[in-house]
């Protein structure tokens, strides 16, 4: 029997302990626009076989783990104070949460990542991927979809047939389109311009590493947060951006999605340093695109905030 490819579904949850299996359940759901797995990757090692006839050596796998790519719409849970169904993801990608009661769900970057368990069903086949750990990467663009895409790491364990687990897709709002209306408070380098598109990508050096005696593990070793804007291209007498780019001189970015409690979020840095301005055209009007890097205050593990509120 051919499987449906619309009978896929991911759920995760928080590890207690790496590696360890938490008894993952329907109401561990996340609902996704998109899902990729390698369900099987790694090294293969050839054996080289001095045989006295000529062909393909056979072949051994070595380091087998298993990737995933899952898109979420970005939106807050529907409640203020609720994370967001996709809040273990988050952690498993080297981020500390802060939470204010009724209030707010704070993401910001950590030295540390958690890890989680997923398990990944395609009709009625299941792929357990445990100790995953990731990066992800955030993408906001006028009249689209938002979007947060997680690339996840995790050890591998042989699928097996399991019938797909009834997910309870709860704690993920309806997204908003961002527009002038939902999306507002902008600012890079203190300048309220208008923005057509924003990029973030945390670029987290996330491998897997087994090592006689040691670690059968998905480390996090470091992260270089990068991304790209592109705005409304200001008169330089209002802004000029080829001055701070060619200054190296650091600066604010900042803006809120979404306008009803319980489905805003607020992304913040504090030490954007802009590269390579240049110009586009957009329907006739000059466009000003920007690359950036998130840089750290001497305090460390604050280059960038995620607030779901």
């Amino acid at each position: 029997m051919a499987l449906r490819t619309s009978q896929t579904i991911i759920c995760a949850k928080a590890e207690s302990s790496y590696g360890v299996d938490p008894t993952v359940a329907g109401s561990n759901a996340i609902l996704c626009r998109s899902i990729e797995i390698t369900p099987l990757t790694g090294d293969t090692v050839s054996r080289d076989l001095v045989r006295g006839y000529m062909g393909n050596y056979e072949s051994i796998n070595a380091n087998t783990h298993v990737q995933l790519t899952a898109e979420v719409e970005l939106a807050a849970s529907g409640a203020a104070g609720t994370a967001p169904a996709f809040s273990n993801l988050l952690l498993a990608c080297g981020t500390d949460l802060t939470t204010v009661s009724s209030t707010s769900n704070t993401y910001a970057p950590k030295a540390t990542a958690d890890s989680s368990t997923i398990y990944y069903f395609i009709d009625g086949q299941r792929h357990k991927i445990l100790g995953a750990r990731g990066s992800f990467s955030i993408n906001l663009s006028v009249s689209e979809i938002p979007t947060i895409t997680f690339n996840m790491v995790g050890l591998y364990s042989a699928p097996g047939t399991s019938a797909n687990l009834t997910p309870t897709y709860s704690n993920q709002s309806t997204p908003v389109i961002p527009n002038k209306t939902n999306t507002t408070a902008f600012q890079l380098h203190t300048f309220a311009g208008a923005m057509q598109t924003f990029s973030f990508d945390l670029n987290n050096d996330v491998s897997y590493r087994e090592l006689i005696g040691g670690t059968k593990e998905v480390v996090f070793t470091d992260r270089k947060p990068s991304g790209s804007i592109s705005i409304e291209a200001p008169i330089l007498s209002t802004k000029d951006f080829f001055a701070i780019s060619e200054a190296g001189t650091l600066g604010n970015l900042t803006f809120q999605h979404g306008q009803t409690a319980g489905n805003k979020v607020t992304f913040t840095m504090t030490k954007t340093d802009i590269q390579a301005p240049s110009y586009s055209d957009d329907n006739g009007v000059t466009m000003l695109n920007m690359d950036y890097l998130a840089t750290p205050t001497t305090s460390g593990n604050d280059e960038f905030s995620l607030k779901f509120h």
